[in-house]
């Protein structure tokens, strides 16, 4: 294939256009697109690393990237994550050896144009950074903290820092394919100190937002989820939100796809759990508005927590749209007999390690180094 080498003009600046971001994993296309010609592949020069990009992030505040010096700022870094399986939304990462970025592309089935190991160049300038998953340190509990710093669009509704990148013209003036290359090989993490803590950040922990293998995770016996009595309303409205947390609440599965929801729900194991936020319990209970919660059951995604070597928490959360959302985790390991290792891709929610894997594959017996039962 013949390489171009591409020159940026250092004054565009692009509009960018976005949807409002919401909090959850929504369905996506895991097909394949139909064969496209060969490409020709591009080489630019980084003038940023992902540490230094996320130095130009204010907290709490979504910024749009100017030019610095009166060049455009471009990070490099190759492909990590893949929405193959389903368990990825409108976004991708990429990752140089100083840390990982999410990046916001508003397209599903991004596997097919972006391939693990594949080389990317993101033109930053004229994009946003922000930060999602960020709540304020609760000192007397000694909870919450930052989340991910990322790259997108500007959420004209001001709910997010930032949002999706959508326009494929958009995409086109941001995003470029360089060389493909070989999957990138995990770094193996074998010390729970070395996860980032509350306060980090890919400026102080170069394991965020990276791909790596974290071994020797036991379960915890606690999940979180967050569901609504009606999605399609205002799911920012404490009477429509449902929280799971500091339980099982008998969820035994990675996440639940909608049918596995209503399975659960009509159970009764959730009557008791009261609607609305955690300073805001005052809307009943699930048993009074389980008809209406039946009635716009939706798949959801779940945080399954684990401990690394019996001490750091890792929550691996899974889309209820995912591929392999409803097979059960293992007898073995729910009652803390055996541990797993995963590989995926460390990221921050509210101060806490959250986890991702891209395929079902990537969590393997830690005795054995086998896959899980499929089931």
């Amino acid at each position: 294939m013949k390489t171009k080498i591409f020159a940026i003009a250092l004054a565009i600046l692009a509009s960018v256009s976005c949807t409002s971001l919401i909090e959850e994993f929504q369905p996506v296309f895991t097909g394949r697109y139909p064969d496209v010609p060969e490409e020709d592949y591009y080489e630019l020069t980084p003038t940023h690393t992902i540490a230094q990009l996320a130095q130009m992030y204010s907290l709490g505040k979504g910024s749009l990237i100017p030019t610095v010096k009166g060049r455009d700022v471009i990070i490099a870094g190759r492909v990590s994550s893949s929405d193959k399986e389903g368990n990825a939304y409108k976004s991708l990462y990429i990752e140089d050896n100083t840390g990982g970025m999410e990046i916001k592309i508003g397209k599903t089935a991004l596997y097919n144009s972006y391939r693990p190991g594949q080389l990317l160049y993101v033109r930053c300038t004229g994009l946003y950074i922000g930060m999602y998953g960020y709540k304020e340190r609760n000192t007397q509990y000694n909870k919450y903290g930052n989340g991910m710093i990322q790259v997108g669009a500007e959420d004209p509704s001001g709910t997010y820092e930032t949002s999706y990148i959508e326009e494929t013209r958009l995409i086109d003036e941001h995003i470029f394919k360089g060389a493909p290359a070989a999957p990138l090989v995990p770094e193996v993490v074998t010390d729970h100190n070395k996860l980032p803590d509350w306060n980090d950040t890919q400026i102080t922990n170069k394991y965020v937002g990276k791909y790596v293998t974290l071994k020797n995770l036991t379960y915890d016996n606690e999940i979180f989820a967050l569901f609504y009595r009606d999605p399609n309303k205002n799911t920012k409205e404490s009477s429509n939100r449902i929280f799971l947390s500091e339980d099982t609440f008998g969820i035994t599965s990675w996440a639940l796809s909608e049918n596995k929801f209503k399975s659960v729900l009509d159970s009764g194991q959730w009557d008791d759990v009261k609607v609305g936020n955690g300073n805001d319990l005052n809307y009943g209970t699930v048993a009074d508005h389980k008809e209406e919660i039946r009635k716009n059951a939706t798949a959801i995604s779940v945080s399954q927590y684990f401990k690394m070597n019996g001490s750091k928490p890792v929550l691996i959360r899974t889309s209820g749209f995912s591929k392999f959302g409803d097979y059960e985790i293992p007898e073995d390991i729910l009652n803390g007999s055996r541990s797993i290792d995963v590989t995926g891709i460390v990221t921050l929610y509210q101060g806490s390690v959250q986890f991702v894997i891209n395929s079902y594959d990537d969590i393997r017996y830690s005795d054995t180094g086998k896959t899980l039962p499929r089931q």
